[in-house]
């Protein structure tokens, strides 16, 4: 087996792998990975065939995200996830990325502490699963059309970094899932969404009083045709927790937000209802 960098010509290969393990992504997603880093995506083949991915997607070279670590049932427990995973690690490493993030699953969460990363906090992830609605059936009411730079530049202040490029994939992919709410000249909240290979995906969700919170939601769900709704919220958030309790989301797993190095951008994520999720922080 070999381990290489990953192309665009392997993206069927990772969609491959993250639909037999039960995972959301869509070729829009392994697209934002590889337009986010030109070599910073790796993934393991045999032969011809992709059995293992890992990607990293950094931020301002403030910090990086390492995530789809996924290898194919038929070669686990050959080593080659953590191969895999320590790959992204020296790749992050040898282009001076002072911190490394990424949110572990409690099994995961052992092999991450003793590669030296700690916990920074809590996420719970919340699945709505519903009966499906007409596609166009949604309410075309806006919350309010705020300009996007706005926007972003609040988002950079709460995440820690620039992500710019990535929320406007997200806004470009899924314009009617891009809403935000002001009073006057402030920003009171915003949210993102994506449509995934099972479930519409809401956020990153962020509001700063639980009214702005609770019409983002109920916008975001009157939009979304799908079954199935995901949201990763902050388990800190009683107050996210609480709505989507109120629309019938329960929790399904839950995630721990790790981080390797000085942490020096940790942003403001009192102000977070719900991360984009696991795989872009």
């Amino acid at each position: 087996m070999r381990l290489r960098v990953m192309t665009k010509q392997d993206i069927p290969g990772g969609l491959r792998l993250n639909t037999v393990a039960g995972w959301n992504q869509t070729a829009v997603d392994w697209n934002r990975f590889l337009d986010g880093t030109t070599d910073g995506c790796f993934v393991m083949e045999d032969g011809e065939k992709v059995v293992g991915t890992a990607a990293t997607l950094p931020f301002e070279d403030r910090f990086a995200w390492i995530s789809m670590v996924l290898v194919d049932p038929e070669y686990r427990n050959r080593g080659s996830g953590t191969q895999l995973l320590e790959q992204t690690v020296r790749h992050l490493d040898d282009r001076g990325i002072p911190t490394l993030k990424l949110d572990a699953t409690p099994l995961g969460k052992p092999l991450y502490e003793k590669m030296g990363f700690v916990s920074e906090y809590e996420i719970e992830r919340w699945i709505s699963r519903r009966a499906a609605r007409e596609e166009g059936a949604t309410n075309e009411a806006v919350p309010c059309q705020q300009p996007l730079p706005e926007i972003l530049a609040l988002d950079r202040a709460i995440f820690g970094a620039d992500r710019s490029a990535l929320l406007r994939s997200l806004r470009e992919q899924a314009p009617d899932f891009a809403l935000a709410i002001a009073k006057g000249t402030q920003l009171e909240g915003y949210a993102f969404g994506r449509r995934g290979l099972f479930a519409d995906h809401c956020g990153p969700w962020m509001a700063r009083d639980r009214e702005t919170a609770n019409a983002l939601l109920a916008e975001f769900l009157r939009r979304s045709s799908r079954e199935t709704v995901i949201v990763d919220a902050m388990k800190s958030n009683s107050t996210a927790s609480e709505i989507l309790q109120q629309n019938a989301f329960s929790v399904a797993r839950s995630l721990t937000r790790m981080y390797r190095g000085p942490n020096a951008f940790p942003g403001k994520p009192d102000l977070l209802c719900a991360i984009i999720g696991p795989e872009f922080g």
